[in-house]
């Protein structure tokens, strides 16, 4: 079995961390990733999203040099990712469903794992043990699927790897666990470290990220700073009335206008406000609030979901 991280402390080359350029990959008729560019900055914590199907899994198997493109290139820290003994030097990955030998105890395959490269922190792999309630006397095959991701997180944090590929990393965690995860990432930011983060917790990508990219189809529909994202899609309005609720049919920007409970009316906002504020201005208006829409809304624009 694959070991649940690949672990190194070598010197970064580069102030990019990923370079992919012009990737596809298809595996006979279908295509699964399609004329694919981007780059993630060094120390950068990156977020890539997409359902089922979209293509994330591909991608980070090509980016571990664990296939091969059918065209375009990745690059680790300027290092051909083809070169999968150079390219890994540079980072740890945590998959989304951990293997791990059946035999072994928990401190065991710790150990096994660190000679794979110098530079762990023991001191640091202890605390995140502790921190992450995780029992080392324990054979992995009595290990739960929890448990055997917390060995492999603790396996991948505890090095000083400049990349840290992190696919669904959470899976099989409680909440308190989840929370515990996040301020490892929190911590591997703070020391330099890049992470690439796959994740279905959009709420998990939204507290940790920097970027974010979406793929739909094996394409990139979008890539944005969280605050870009929400520029570029529209404003929730929630409003409060005596009387007669708003007219807001036919308002220039105004969308998905949705009755609540208690005088109340919801709808998005796209474009200048004035049209729709001239439109409040004819009801008896009590309380007005306006915020941004969540990752998980911007999400679910992209593939036409409603709420």
């Amino acid at each position: 079995m694959s070991a649940p991280a690949v672990l190194s402390t070598h010197a970064a080359t580069s102030d990019t961390a990923i370079a992919i350029d012009r990737l596809s990959k298809r595996f006979g008729r279908t295509l699964a990733v399609e004329d694919l560019t981007l780059s993630v900055a060094a120390g950068e914590v990156f977020g890539f999203l997409g359902p089922n199907g979209a293509g994330k899994s591909t991608t980070i198997r090509l980016l571990l040099g664990l296939i091969r493109p059918t065209t375009g290139a990745v690059r680790v820290f300027g290092h051909d990712a083809r070169d999968v003994r150079r390219a890994h030097r540079h980072l740890a990955y945590v998959p989304a469903d951990v293997a791990l030998w059946p035999m072994l105890t928990g401190a065991e395959i710790l150990e096994l794992v660190a000679r794979v490269g110098p530079g762990i922190d023991v001191a640091y792999r202890a605390e995140l043990v502790e921190r992450l309630a995780l029992d080392l006397d324990k054979s992995a095959k009595n290990y739960s699927t929890g448990n055997r991701q917390k060995v492999a997180l603790v396996a991948a944090f505890a090095t000083r790897a400049p990349l840290l590929v992190l696919d669904e990393p959470t899976s099989g965690l409680d909440p308190l666990m989840e929370h515990e995860f996040r301020r490892c990432v929190a911590e591997a930011r703070r020391r330099g470290q890049t992470v690439f983060l796959s994740s279905h917790h959009l709420g998990e990508v939204e507290a940790l990220c920097d970027r974010v990219a979406i793929l739909r189809e094996g394409r990139l529909v979008e890539i944005a700073t969280l605050a870009d994202l929400r520029r570029l899609h529209r404003t929730i309005v929630e409003v409060s009335y005596h009387g007669e609720p708003p007219n807001l049919d036919d308002v220039p920007g105004v969308l998905a206008v949705e009755a609540l409970d208690g005088h109340r009316v919801r709808f998005t906002l796209t474009g200048p406000p004035a049209p729709a504020l001239r439109a409040l201005a004819q009801a008896q208006v009590t309380a007005l609030s306006l915020r941004e829409p969540t990752l998980e809304e911007i999400f679910l624009d992209y593939y036409g979901t409603q709420r």
